[in-house]
């Protein structure tokens, strides 16, 4: 078994644990950056407030609404992730050896191409799953009719709402939101999107190079120690995960809002401030009509959720990635420690 697979591998194992442990945050996170009207509960109220409406207005199983296309999106994004970061990280590797061999640095791979490295592996990855996130952004914001609220009543809420998704008590399944994207706008409303995913790739590459930095000075501390990075516990590795990924996020969160606003379902009535032509087009709307703080919608869920997801993402990740090695050479140490390498 290939290094690459079994990185692969346990990156998909990793992130499907991750994803079922903060799908409902990351549901709520969702309403939070679609939500444009400013009377509206998303706009203003926490993340524990809005998992209590949902539960109370919709029950349960919205908060795992899209739950489905959510994991194969997530095993599929974590496998493709990492596999081809393995991959560009051992192209990297053998360039680094190739110009040490010439005199030219010490044989490690710098930062500078380990951001490459991410970034590459990152923008493979949007282009192959970014459909799935279209269709996991759209089941999330489905918002299903409140059984309390009378048909009228209902129809009066509906009239006054500015929301870009849509309410009501018939199921929204997967091939609905496949049917609905192509009426929409042929293969092309698939991608949805697709720009700011794309520049979005900055956020694992910071990530990692934060990761890698902190690993890298850890392991220089432990240079005596005869286990070398076997000697990082997974609390390390969790915390390591954690702190890299909180920076990505504070740096990347407007990108993530503008992608959410240009997947979800725009509603067609006559407020242009709501729909939004392209990537340009909804950051220039969301800084004129809701100032920066738009911008920043839900962030501190989105910290919440997804510096937990990636932490136990990490953490999980290397477990599996030791216990495979262990199964297939029978001896971790034989086998160099991935994601990073240890300073020669």
């Amino acid at each position: 078994m290939s290094d690459a697979l079994i990185n692969g591998l346990a990156g998909a194992g990793g992130g499907i644990i991750a994803q079922l442990l903060t799908f409902p945050l990351q549901t709520v996170n969702a309403r939070q950056q679609t939500e444009r009207d400013p009377t509206k509960p998303a706009f203003k109220d926490g993340a524990a407030r809005q998992l209590y409406l949902v539960v109370k207005n919709e029950g349960w199983e919205r908060l795992y609404g899209g739950l489905m296309p959510s994991l194969v999106g997530t095993a599929a994004s974590q496998g493709v992730y990492y596999y081809f970061y393995q991959i560009f990280r051992n192209r990297a590797e053998a360039k680094a050896l190739e110009r040490s061999r010439r005199g030219l640095g010490d044989g490690s791979v710098g930062m500078l191409q380990s951001l490459t490295v991410a970034a590459l592996s990152g923008c493979v990855n949007v282009l192959l799953t970014n459909p799935i996130w279209v269709v996991v952004t759209r089941m999330q914001t489905h918002r299903k009719a409140n059984k309390q609220q009378s048909t009228q009543g209902l129809t009066c809420a509906l009239d006054k709402a500015l929301e870009a998704a849509i309410t009501e008590n018939t199921p929204y399944k997967t091939m609905d939101v496949f049917q609905e994207l192509y009426k929409e706008a042929g293969v092309l409303g698939f991608w949805k999107g697709v720009i700011p995913a794309l520049i979005m790739v900055s956020n694992p590459a910071i990530q990692f190079m934060l990761y890698e930095t902190l690993l890298k000075k850890l392991k220089k501390r432990r240079a005596s120690n005869l286990k070398g990075a076997d000697g990082l516990t997974a609390l390390e590795i969790f915390l390591l995960g954690a702190v890299a990924k909180l920076g990505a996020t504070v740096v990347t969160y407007p990108l993530l809002v503008v992608k959410a606003r240009l997947q979800v379902k725009q509603r067609i009535d006559d407020d242009k401030r709501h729909r939004y032509k392209g990537t340009f087009d909804a950051f220039t709307k969301m800084v004129q009509y809701e100032g920066l703080k738009g911008m920043y919608k839900g962030m501190g869920t989105k910290i919440v959720q997804s510096v937990f997801a990636s932490a136990l993402l990490f953490m999980i990740k290397e477990e599996l990635v030791k216990g495979a090695r262990l199964l297939v050479t029978g001896n971790t140490s034989l086998v160099k420690k991935l994601p990073s390498k240890p300073s020669r």
